[in-house]
């Protein structure tokens, strides 16, 4: 490791983000070993968390990897790794990367051996944005937050929903059949902790009404497109969860939602998530999960987060389209929710949801999607 940030890059919420992810994520003590697996895009992010744990005199190790693919990858990180009966604490293995999530199951392999003396943190769209917003809330946080919309949804048969730039949804939730998830960062032995988090989500039975996003879109490819949508939303009329027309005034992401929605199962809607990272109060440019965080409705057109015995197709297109705020109204509680009311609750977090949404390669593939 030889470069080092410049000052310019890091600013305070930079840095509370980094000690977010060291105290409230990592749980790092002066006893661990902090090991950053990196991609070269986020060289500059891996240096200043080194940089960091060594201002807290914590023994610190890197591993530079290509991203998707990397032969020699193994024998670095096996060569990188402490022997388990050297440890004087945890072994926190962090990795970074911009556009992917690769070399699960090289990375699965290697940690196995420390059984529950290791917590693997996995890090996609590694920026300075991501430390700036996906930060803000700890895991607790987001697992009460979580907790409190989870509680409401799962005894839910039917949604109302409405957005400020004019979408109207009518959802009908099939809870004995879906089953939903909670992505809030929060670690459980022989798992990766998937960030950003700050989210739940769904299968629903059938969404039928307008959606207008015009928060950002985020596809599991490359692209080079700005992510953002205040300035041209992108609206989509629906009936049964299919896409019946779909209309904006920007050609670029017009022709990009045109072409995943042409893909098998593409113009189907996977998922119904909602953003609960109270932290992301803007959108970026990054085609990327932190946007999906965001506090707000997103539809998921493509592939689908269930099991292939319960929703029995496969694609590999998945674009969301997600709303800048969103209000819902639960069988007809004329009290609703809305994205500027979330906040931590104190019942307990679900037992019947799954805890991650991402577990192996992952998202930005290299064939552009323009």
């Amino acid at each position: 490791m030889t470069t080092t940030p410049t000052e310019t890059t890091i600013d305070a919420r930079v840095l509370k983000g980094v000690d977010t992810l060291f105290d409230g994520y990592a749980q790092l003590s002066p006893a661990d070993t902090l090991l950053v697996i990196y991609t070269p895009e986020c060289r500059d992010q891996a240096s200043l968390l080194l940089l960091a744990a060594s201002d807290r005199k914590i023994a610190t190790a890197a591993v530079g990897m290509a991203p998707v693919e990397d032969p020699g990858f193994a024998a670095r990180l096996h060569a990188a790794m402490p022997a388990p009966d050297t440890l004087t604490g945890r072994l926190v293995v962090i990795t970074i990367e911009r556009d992917t999530m690769s070399h699960a199951d090289v990375l699965r392999r290697a940690v196995a051996i420390y059984g529950d003396q290791v917590l693997p943190l996995r890090i996609i769209n590694g920026s300075w944005e991501f430390f700036r917003l996906a930060l803000g809330p700890t895991p607790a946080e987001l697992s009460a937050i979580n907790a409190g919309l989870l509680h409401r949804f799962l005894a839910a048969k039917h949604l109302a929903v409405t957005t400020s730039s004019g979408s109207e949804l009518e959802i009908t939730l099939d809870n004995d059949r879906y089953r939903w998830l909670s992505n809030r960062g929060v670690w459980r032995p022989g798992s990766f902790v998937i960030l950003p988090a700050g989210e739940v989500a769904t299968y629903p039975a059938s969404v039928t009404g307008r959606l207008v996003a015009d928060g950002a879109f985020n596809v599991n490819k490359a692209t080079q497109l700005d992510a953002r949508l205040a300035d041209n939303p992108l609206t989509v009329e629906l009936k049964n969860s299919d896409v019946v027309s779909h209309s904006c005034n920007d050609e670029k992401i017009s022709r990009l939602f045109e072409r995943s929605i042409q893909i098998e199962h593409g113009n189907h809607v996977g998922e119904l998530g909602f953003g609960t990272n109270t932290g992301i109060d803007d959108f970026i440019g990054m085609n990327s999960h932190i946007n999906e965080r965001h506090p707000g409705i997103h539809l998921g057109f493509g592939q689908h987060g269930q099991l292939l015995d319960v929703v029995d197709y496969y694609t590999d297109i998945h674009i969301d389209l997600i709303t800048s705020d969103v209000t819902i109204h639960i069988d007809g509680d004329p009290i609703p929710l809305t994205s500027h009311t979330l906040a931590p609750s104190t019942l307990p977090h679900p037992t019947n949801v799954s805890d991650e949404d991402i577990d192996g390669d992952c998202c930005g593939a290299r064939i552009p999607h323009e």
